[in-house]
């Protein structure tokens, strides 16, 4: 099969690799010279416009795109609607709201064009790995450009799965992720818990590959953490500033929207806020008011 793939970045660069490898013919293009150069030094066939790779391409078509959601997916849809015709297919395979992706389907679908809304997870590990995929789109299309899914997936039988109409793939993602959301948080406060604990002096490293072997809680999200404590132990070289993509926070206004509590997703997309206030104002009232009812002392910067 032969497909473009829009967007060079690491994981999308990762994904056109392993297409590549599995017998299809891509044709990749990134905006950015410097990552189409790379892309090229890794033998993958590369063009330095939309136009061009639509021409390189047979019809119908079968377009990837793997841009970062928001604008820069609203632009290559925008522009990818100039240069592609009636009959052909965009998969979008990055993390945009469902909502935005029916909105953009229906945009294809009055030219004549398909579009699929592919919930990838994997992350960097997937090139070797294989990736988990969630796919929404209409029945034909999806059959279409299933050979691909199935070459991009951990296996043929497994790791694809064609979930709904096209937004299921994208809301489906986004549950993903705001369930990833929590496991990280419990496991952060499950350690964080242990280390407090100078009594034992326990070995996070350790442990972390311990409840990798047999333990109810053991997970790939718990093998990268042993990884990186095993890298460096008291994770000195990073900064306590945890960011968030998006999902969580549409995963925690669509439990609002359908009256769905959430308590520990919400709570874990809270947390992830609180991380990157340094100063928290806050923390300084809860402290001003206990010393106020209760005459407990504060700590005062020196």
């Amino acid at each position: 099969m032969e497909i473009g793939m829009v967007g060079l970045g690491r994981m999308g660069g990762n994904m056109a690799s392993r297409l590549a490898r599995g017998g299809h013919r891509v044709v990749a293009y990134d905006r950015d010279p410097d990552t189409r150069a790379h892309a090229a030094a890794n033998e993958l066939e590369t063009t330095d416009t939309l136009e061009h790779l639509a021409e390189q391409l047979p019809s119908p078509r079968v377009v990837w795109v793997m841009v970062p959601s928001g604008n820069p997916t609203e632009g290559t849809m925008s522009a990818l609607m100039g240069v592609l015709e009636a009959g052909d297919i965009i998969v979008d395979g990055g993390n945009a709201h469902y909502k935005d992706s029916m909105r953009r389907g229906a945009e294809f679908q009055r030219l004549g064009m398909s579009m699929i809304d592919a919930g990838v997870s994997g992350g960097v590990w997937g090139l070797d790995d294989g990736y988990c995929l969630m796919v929404g789109g209409d029945d034909e299309a999806v059959a279409r450009v299933e050979p691909c899914f199935r070459t991009l997936a951990t296996s043929n039988d497994n790791g694809y799965a064609h979930v709904g109409p096209l937004g299921a793939g994208h809301f489906v993602k986004m549950v993903h992720n705001g369930i990833e959301y929590g496991l990280m948080q419990a496991y952060a406060e499950g350690f964080e818990l242990m280390r407090a604990k100078d009594l034992f002096q326990l070995d996070m490293a350790q442990i972390s590959n311990l409840w990798g072997h047999g333990s109810v809680v053991r997970s790939w999200l718990l093998e990268l953490t042993a990884s990186a404590l095993n890298e460096d132990p008291g994770l000195s070289d990073i900064e306590p500033w945890v960011e968030d993509s998006g999902e969580g926070r549409w995963a925690v206004e669509e439990s609002v929207e359908l009256a769905v509590p959430m308590p520990v997703i919400s709570m874990a997309l809270q947390a992830r806020f609180r991380s990157r206030q340094s100063d928290a104002f806050g923390f300084k009232m809860l402290a001003a008011m206990r010393n106020q009812f209760g005459g407990h002392a504060v700590r005062r910067r020196s």
